[in-house]
C-alpha cells in the first residue's frame, strides 16, 4: 500500500504553536475511502467537543472538526463531509462553488471512531463507495481539511492547500489531491 499520509498546513491567519494535523487516506478495494485524521499537540491547547450520541448535526465547523470534500474531476458539483470528535457528522451536496444542492444527500450512519490522549486526538472514519461521487468508480478530486478550536476559543483552519487570502475549503483549487492514482492499493 503506498504511503498516503498528508500533512495539512494552517492558514496564515492563525498558526497555533505546537499543533500538527495529518490525514492518512486510503482508497479501499471496494472503491470507498478510509480516513484517519491525527490532531497532534498539547491536549490542553485544543478544545475537543465532548462525546455525544453518534448522529448527524449541522455547524460542526464552528468547533474542532475534520472535513473531506470530494468531486468528480472536471465537474462543478461536490460533496462535503464533516466529522467531529464528538462522533457527530454531516454530509452536504453542492451543485457548484458554495451553492447548496436542493437534492438531499443519501442517508448515512457514519461510524466515527475517536481516541484522545495527552498528545492529541485521532479520528477514524470509513466512507462507502455509494457515498462518493461516481460511486467510487471514477477519479476524484479531494480536499482534506480541519478546523481546530483552541483553548482560548480561537479557530485555526488547516488544509492541503490554501489558494485564497481567507480560509476557504470550498475553493476548487483546494481540491488538490487526485484519486485513485495517489492512494490506490
Amino acid at each position: 500500500m503506498p504511503d498516503c499520509l498528508h500533512r495539512l498546513t494552517p492558514h496564515a491567519s492563525h498558526t497555533p504553536p505546537g499543533m500538527a494535523v495529518t490525514v492518512q487516506l486510503t482508497s479501499r478495494d471496494d472503491g470507498g475511502l478510509q480516513l484517519e485524521y491525527r490532531l497532534s499537540g498539547p491536549a490542553a491547547a485544543l478544545r475537543v467537543p465532548p462525546l455525544r450520541l453518534a448522529a448527524p448535526a449541522d455547524d460542526l465547523w464552528r468547533h474542532t472538526c475534520c472535513e473531506l470534500l470530494v468531486a468528480l474531476a472536471g465537474m462543478p458539483g461536490y460533496r462535503e463531509f464533516n466529522f467531529s470528535p464528538s462522533r457527530q457528522w454531516a454530509v452536504y451536496d453542492f451543485d457548484a462553488y458554495r451553492q447548496r444542492s436542493e437534492t438531499v444527500p443519501p442517508r448515512w450512519s457514519a461510524d466515527v471512531r475517536v481516541e484522545g490522549g495527552a498528545d492529541g486526538v485521532v479520528l477514524r472514519v470509513a466512507i462507502a463507495p455509494t457515498l462518493l461521487p461516481g460511486n467510487g468508480t471514477q477519479p476524484l478530486q479531494v480536499a482534506l481539511s480541519a478546523v481546530l478550536e483552541h483553548a482560548d476559543g480561537a479557530l485555526s483552519y488547516w488544509a492541503l492547500r490554501h489558494p485564497a487570502g481567507q480560509p476557504d475549503f470550498h475553493h476548487r483549487e483546494s481540491f488538490s489531491l487526485i484519486l485513485p492514482a495517489a492512494c490506490r492499493a
